[in-house]
């Protein structure tokens, strides 16, 4: 049985890092957040001590160290975007492996950093990139890999996230903490798009605002227009007041589908961390990359290459 510390109890994504590390057998010792919202942990691990001030929650995880049986083996991060630095250096330094969601950092330079800290402290970082689990992901991939090799597909991403007033005014909104709509819901996409269609060759913004972001991507095996936005009017007529998400990727005129199977990801994802198969900073940079060159383009005039949502936005 491994000891968990978790920072970022309060968050949205926290509950599945919980479950996974209660599915799995192990135990949550240790938890922060600012907000005191964290009723769920009484569910899952009612015994783990709670804290709402970073100091004491780190002074507390640096105690157990002294105690064998409770130091901890892994902190999980869940925190907002631009503290994630921050958090994993801090779990490296208490002598844990980190586990962290997306995305892990914003730019390549701070990956270098981390990776320096790795080295100084003997441990290592793991993100959660639980799209690589996904079944029909992993078929797609297959798929890919025997086809001729000189055929490149083609591909139309779109991904309509509906989001309320409340977004801009939460750290989310905020594109110094958030890092902007692509990378805050994008990520993990780049990063799918990068494991089946191998190594990016070209990347290039069409639209870049704060509640949507389109582009153009070309990797070896395919070419990408994709589309993100958090704006409801962005939703296709015919999936207005029925759904407030939609979710699409069309591969050379075929639906992709992938809406079932996201349950269980992070406990797959969490199972292949403690089995030593975890995703580290070296399989996170393609990802990181990518989003650093969408945050640092210019825009470009949409063309053919652009996505059809495109047409009719303004920059």
């Amino acid at each position: 049985m491994k000891n968990f510390g978790l920072i970022g109890a309060a968050g949205y994504i926290a509950p599945r890092h919980m479950k996974a590390i209660k599915d799995l057998g192990h135990r949550l010792g240790i938890a922060y957040d600012i907000n005191d919202s964290v009723g769920i942990i009484d569910s899952v691990s009612p015994q783990s001590e709670f804290f709402t001030e970073f100091e004491r929650f780190y002074d507390r995880a640096f105690q157990l160290k002294r105690i064998p049986e409770l130091s901890l083996d892994y902190v999980s991060i869940c925190s907002p975007n631009y503290l994630h630095h921050s958090h994993i250096t801090a779990g490296l330094r208490l002598g844990a492996d980190v586990i962290c969601e997306k995305p892990l950092v914003p730019t390549p330079a701070l990956l270098d950093d981390l990776e320096l800290v790795e080295k100084e402290t003997g441990k290592r970082v793991f993100n959660i990139l639980q799209l690589r689990h996904h079944d029909a992901i992993l078929k797609l991939r297959d798929q890919v890999a025997k086809a001729p090799l000189d055929k490149k597909f083609d591909v139309e991403l779109t991904y309509i996230t509906s989001r309320g007033k409340w977004y801009f005014e939460s750290w989310k909104g905020d594109q110094r903490k958030s890092f902007g709509v692509a990378t805050n819901i994008g990520v993990h996409f780049y990063d799918m798009l990068h494991f089946v269609f191998g190594k990016l060759q070209k990347n290039i913004v069409h639209y870049s605002g704060k509640a949507k972001a389109a582009g153009y991507l070309e990797y070896e095996r395919a070419r990408v227009r994709w589309f993100l936005s958090i704006d409801a009017n962005d939703l296709p007529q015919d999936v207005k007041g029925k759904k407030t998400t939609f979710r699409s990727i069309d591969i050379s005129g075929e639906q992709l589908e992938f809406s079932e199977g996201f349950t269980d990801l992070h406990t797959i994802s969490y199972q292949e961390i403690l089995q030593g198969r975890g995703y580290g900073l070296s399989d996170a940079r393609h990802c990181i990359e990518t989003v650093d060159v969408i945050r640092s383009s210019s825009i470009v005039a949409p063309g053919s290459d652009a996505h059809p949502f495109v047409r009719g936005l303004t920059n």
